[in-house]
């Protein structure tokens, strides 16, 4: 539903165990939940409204190409990805780098390590 969905991914199926990106799988191992003021700081949700989501592990090579020979992180890996849901909309935030991601807005705002945020439509 936005531009590098539509660019980098393509559709997504999302699990408990996996990810599917453009037909290929890659296993995802939940780490914690995300808690309503970490949501807001990474996804465009309100806080207020009690919003969770869920911080994931996984592992995407560099090398992997999705659509239009995209990948998701540039030339690094993407180790994480956070997930939230609304309604009917999927949404995921990848990140690279080997240290757990913090979600603050500060932290968000100035990371080097946020690859990007997708937003999906059922």
């Amino acid at each position: 539903m936005n531009s590098p969905a539509e660019s980098i991914t393509g559709d997504v199926a999302f699990s408990d165990t996996k990810i599917a990106i453009n037909f290929s799988s890659f296993p995802i191992a939940r780490i914690r939940d995300l808690q309503p003021g970490e949501v807001s700081a990474v996804f465009d949700a309100d806080s207020s409204a009690g919003a969770r989501g869920s911080l994931y592990r996984l592992s995407i090579p560099a090398a992997k190409k999705f659509m239009h020979r995209n990948s998701i992180c540039g030339s690094e890996d993407t180790q994480w990805v956070a997930a939230f849901v609304a309604g009917r909309n999927l949404h995921l935030a990848f990140f690279s780098g080997q240290t757990m991601p913090v979600f603050t807005p500060e932290a968000i705002a100035n990371s080097t390590d946020l690859c990007g945020t997708f937003l999906y439509g059922r």
